[in-house]
């Protein structure tokens, strides 16, 4: 007869008692749940109050199944990259450090009360990959993609990630800040909320908002008209497979991503998420910026576009080289125009 050690004995016991008993999304009991998993590589807390579940799935803004049809009929994905060997990139690879003077990379933006992730996590890669290649500090414009592209999908409900890829090389997008700023063209006109427990802002309210109108002009006193501050991509790709990721990484700047969102996700406070608890919700855009590994586990270093009281000031780690939450799998990513 075989003895267990204490460690397996618990891990048993938690993974019997997780499969018997499922507890409330967003509740303390699931919290608890997570943290008393001695298999968990990472944290949760309270970001959300377990009130706002609706609230949470109205700002996942990407169909996956929708989406991987999209891309496998308008998105062409990038040959392998042998120019550059995987053995020669770093174990830990933070694009802040990389390119410091490029402020958009360490930027965390707020969707507010829509569900436009597939628009933020788009643009926000888009500005980092013009500084990356051309050392212009622009910041393109959420706004823009959310309101004037209309092959995009359907604005504050949900989009179409390589289509703002698309309508970037297609029509332009202009510059735009965050809400209030008066940066750029076109800001973003949704002010920011408290997704989460109460803070400094106006609690987010139901139902989500709705897409705001497209006005094809830049805010009073710009220097610009709308068609001269537009900004265009030379081309827009998928990146498939680990390696390619990080070679498109180190060489190019951040990526837009989607994966697949589970109820213990909005819990993230720290360390590397893997799904462990709870059930489905939707799919979420973000920008996927570098890697490295913590405590033996692989991940992938993420912007979410939830403000800087979510998660870790807005960042998560996620597990990287195993298609965690199919994260690996819708990756868009481009080259901005240079001339």
């Amino acid at each position: 007869m075989y003895l267990l050690s204490v460690a397996s004995l618990v891990s048993f016991l938690v993974a019997a008692h997780a499969a018997t008993f499922d507890p409330a999304p967003l509740s303390d009991a699931q919290i608890n749940l997570i943290n008393s998993d001695p298999t968990s590589t990472w944290k949760a807390g309270r970001n959300f109050r377990q009130d706002q579940l609706e609230h949470v799935k109205k700002l996942l803004g990407v169909d996956m199944e929708a989406n991987a049809m999209y891309n496998k009929l308008h998105l062409d994905v990038l040959g392998d990259n042998d120019d550059l060997s995987v053995d020669d990139l770093p174990e830990t690879f933070d694009p802040r450090k990389k390119w410091p003077s490029c402020p958009t990379i360490k930027e965390i933006r707020d969707q507010a009360n829509c569900g436009s992730c597939w628009a933020f996590g788009s643009v926000e890669a888009m500005s980092d990959r013009i500084c990356v290649a051309t050392g212009k500090n622009v910041h393109i414009s959420a706004e823009d993609v959310l309101s004037c592209c209309r092959s995009c999908g359907n604005g504050c409900n949900g989009g179409y990630p390589a289509s703002a890829w698309r309508y970037y090389k297609s029509e332009g997008v202009v510059t735009g800040g965050q809400y209030g700023t008066k940066k750029g063209c076109m800001p973003y006109v949704l002010p920011p909320c408290d997704h989460h427990v109460s803070g400094h802002l106006k609690n987010c309210s139901d139902p989500i908002s709705p897409t705001p109108k497209c006005v094809e002009k830049c805010i009073p006193g710009y220097k610009k008209t709308f068609k001269e501050d537009k900004q265009f991509g030379d081309k827009f790709y998928g990146v498939r497979g680990v390696e390619n990721i990080m070679k498109e990484l180190y060489t190019n700047g951040p990526v837009t991503a989607a994966f697949y969102v589970y109820s213990d996700f909005p819990l993230y406070k720290s360390g590397v998420y893997t799904h462990k608890h709870g059930g489905f919700l939707g799919g979420h855009a973000i920008k996927i910026l570098g890697w490295g590994k913590e405590n033996g586990q692989d991940y992938w270093l993420v912007a979410n576009s939830w403000n800087e009281d979510w998660g870790d000031k807005g960042y998560f780690k996620i597990a990287k080289g195993q298609n965690e939450c199919d994260i690996e799998s819708q990756i868009v990513a481009g080259l901005p125009k240079t001339a």
